[in-house]
C-alpha cells in the first residue's frame, strides 16, 4: 500500500470526479427505472433522490453539482498552486484563470441556446458551466491574492453576508426577509438586470445573485485541497480530519436551516455549508482508501469518466447517445421484453457512453477549459 506524498496526482480526485459525473452520464436512471417498473415505495423513494425539489429541502441530486464544482477547488493548490511553487507569476496565473472561468461561461450559453441565432429575449445566459466558471474563478483569485486565514475570512464572510443580504431584504412588494421564489431579493436582482430569459421566468437556479456563496463552494474545496496537499500529518489523519470538518459542516448547516433554509435554487448559505459537509466525507472516504490505503483498481471505472467530465457534461449537443445504444443493443431490450428492457437499456446505455470515455482515455484525448 501506498501513501500519497505532496508531489503525487490525487488519483481519489478523478475517481470522486467520475462517480459525481456517472449520475449525469444517465446513472440515475437506474433508479428511475427500477421505481417505474415495480411501482414499490422503496424504489420510488430512492428514485425521488435523483430529482432535484422544487424549493426548499434536500435531495441527493442537489449534491452533483457543487461537488463538481469543490471537486475544481480541491484541485487548485495541485495545479494552480503548483504554478506558484514553480515561479509562475500571479498575474500570468490570473489571465489564466479568468479565461478559463470565461470561456466556461460561453460553454454554458453554448449548452443552453446551442450554435443559432436567436432573438435576446429567448437567450438564457446563466447556466451551469457559467455558475462553474465565474465561481471557480473568483474562488481562484481569492487564493492567488490571500493567505489561508484571508480565505477562511472569505468563506465565511461571503456566507454570512448573503444570509444578511436576503434576510433584510426582499423584493418590491414582499415583506423583509421573503424567502419565496417570487419574494427573495436575489431573484429580483436577477430578474432586473440578466438579459434574456430566466430559467423559471421568475427565477434561475444559475443565477448571478446566487453565485456568491457558490464561490464560497469553491473555496472550501481550495482549503480540504491544501490540507491534502501542505499539510503534514499522515494521509490517515488527514482523512479523519476532512472527515470531522464534513461532520461539523452538516451540523452547523442543519442548525443554520432553522432560520436560512437548505435551498439549492438560491444556493442558500446553509445549503453551502450542507453540500460541503457531504463532499468533505466523499473526499475523506476516496482519498482513505484510494491514496491511503492504494486501493485503486475498483475506482478506474469512475476514473474514466471522470477523466473527461466537460465531454460527458456536453456531449449530448453533438452525439446521439440513445441511437448509438440503440444501434449496438436493441436486440438485448428485444429478447428481454417489457417490462424489465428498460431497465437493461439503461445499461446499455451507459456501456456505450464508458467505452467511448474509455478509447478517450486510451488515446489520452481529455476535453480540457
Amino acid at each position: 500500500m501506498t501513501q500519497t506524498t505532496p508531489s503525487q496526482r490525487l488519483y481519489s480526485l478523478d475517481a470522486l470526479r467520475g462517480f459525481d459525473m456517472f449520475w449525469i452520464a444517465g446513472g440515475e436512471e437506474i433508479f428511475h427505472s427500477l421505481a417505474k417498473i415495480t411501482g414499490s415505495p422503496f424504489w420510488q423513494t430512492l428514485s425521488d433522490q435523483f430529482e432535484h425539489p422544487a424549493w426548499n429541502g434536500f435531495h441527493f441530486y442537489d449534491l452533483i453539482f457543487p461537488l463538481f464544482l469543490f471537486i475544481a477547488g480541491v484541485a487548485t493548490p495541485y495545479s494552480v498552486g503548483k504554478e506558484l511553487e514553480k515561479g509562475t507569476s500571479r498575474q500570468k496565473l490570473l489571465w489564466r484563470v479568468v479565461r478559463r472561468g470565461l470561456i466556461l461561461v460561453l460553454l454554458g450559453i453554448y449548452y443552453n441556446n446551442g450554435l443559432k441565432i436567436h432573438p435576446l429575449a429567448e437567450v438564457r445566459f446563466c447556466s451551469v458551466l457559467g455558475r462553474i466558471g465565474l465561481a471557480y474563478m473568483f474562488a481562484n483569485i481569492i487564493y492567488l491574492y490571500t493567505k489561508q486565514r484571508g480565505q477562511w475570512i472569505w468563506f465565511a464572510g461571503l456566507l454570512i453576508g448573503y444570509w444578511l443580504l436576503l434576510t433584510f431584504t426582499s423584493a418590491p412588494g414582499f415583506p423583509r426577509g421573503d424567502l419565496t421564489m417570487e419574494g427573495n431579493f436575489a431573484s429580483y436582482i436577477d430578474r432586473s438586470i440578466i438579459p434574456g430569459r430566466l430559467y423559471l421566468k421568475i427565477h434561475d437556479p444559475e443565477g448571478l445573485m446566487s453565485t456568491i456563496p457558490a464561490i464560497g463552494t469553491g473555496l472550501l474545496g481550495i482549503l480540504a485541497g491544501q490540507l491534502l496537499k501542505n499539510s503534514s500529518l499522515s494521509g490517515a489523519a488527514k482523512s479523519v480530519r476532512l472527515a470531522l470538518a464534513g461532520v461539523v459542516s452538516i451540523v452547523l448547516a442543519l442548525a443554520w436551516n432553522v432560520v436560512f433554509p437548505i435551498n439549492k435554487n438560491l444556493w442558500t448559505s446553509s445549503f453551502v455549508l450542507n453540500v460541503g459537509g457531504i463532499s468533505l466525507l466523499l473526499l475523506a472516504a476516496f482519498y482513505y482508501i484510494i491514496d491511503v490505503r492504494g486501493y485503486k483498481k475498483w475506482a478506474f471505472f469512475f476514473t474514466v469518466i471522470g477523466m473527461n467530465s466537460i465531454f460527458i457534461y456536453i456531449s449530448g449537443h453533438f452525439i446521439n447517445w440513445k441511437y448509438m445504444t440503440d444501434g449496438f443493443f436493441a436486440w438485448v431490450g428485444q429478447l428481454i421484453g417489457s417490462p424489465w428492457n428498460a431497465f437493461a437499456m439503461v445499461f446499455c446505455f451507459l456501456a456505450v457512453k464508458w467505452a467511448v470515455l474509455y478509447l478517450m482515455y486510451r488515446k489520452k484525448i481529455f476535453l480540457r477549459v
